[in-house]
């Protein structure tokens, strides 16, 4: 959905108000339009890790699955940490997201204070020496993905909102009510699309 114009708000309403930003980049976050009716996507909320002439790649947030993590990998570590639902592209692959920045070697900073991918093996050694918990990364089965231009288009369609990502955000302990809150933190004019049912026949 497209963000609509915030000319007319009150910057100093809140000070944990998140700012509106026009088109996507890597590190902020697209907030699905209330009605959007892609069972994928339906209120979801995507951490983009990757934009550009060749296409955009990101994560959503808010949909962690049944499964645990050790449930879905073989030979690896135990790790209390659920598998979160990235996208509806190439579903068999496991992605990361973490904060662990240096540490691990070859991983990509998409903002700051948060990092995607890096050394399997040595995140592995790091989680069997308890150098990291599960606040620490965020594992994902599959991406969402665009091809060149497409999310541009699906932006004037109205179908995405942008705004900006920190790190309670990305590592969010309430996932199931993220999608909401953001909303609510980019100010009144989006706050009330929080509340508008699930069915848009019972507005």
């Amino acid at each position: 959905m497209k963000k609509g114009k915030p000319g007319g708000m009150d910057k100093r309403k809140s000070k944990t108000m998140k700012p509106i930003v026009k088109m996507p980049e890597i590190g902020k976050l697209l907030i699905s339009e209330p009605f959007l009716l892609d069972s994928y996507f339906k209120r979801a909320v995507v951490l983009l890790s990757e934009h550009g002439p060749e296409g955009t790649v990101g994560f959503i947030l808010n949909k962690p699955t049944d499964l645990a993590l050790n449930d879905a990998l073989e030979d690896f570590p135990h790790f209390d940490t659920p598998l979160y639902f990235g996208g509806p592209v190439q579903t068999d692959t496991i992605h990361f997201i973490h904060t662990l920045g240096n540490k691990l070697e070859g991983s990509k900073e998409i903002m700051p204070g948060i990092y995607w991918g890096g050394n399997l093996e040595t995140l592995k050694l790091m989680i069997e020496t308890k150098q990291i918990s599960e606040r620490d990364v965020r594992f994902f089965a599959g991406y969402s993905g665009w091809e060149p231009q497409q999310l541009e288009d699906e932006l004037k369609g109205h179908t995405w909102m942008v705004t900006t990502c920190d790190k309670n955000t990305a590592f969010s302990k309430e996932p199931e009510q993220l999608w909401g809150s953001v909303l609510k933190n980019m100010g009144s004019e989006y706050a009330v699309l929080a509340n508008f049912p699930d069915d848009p026949s019972l507005n």
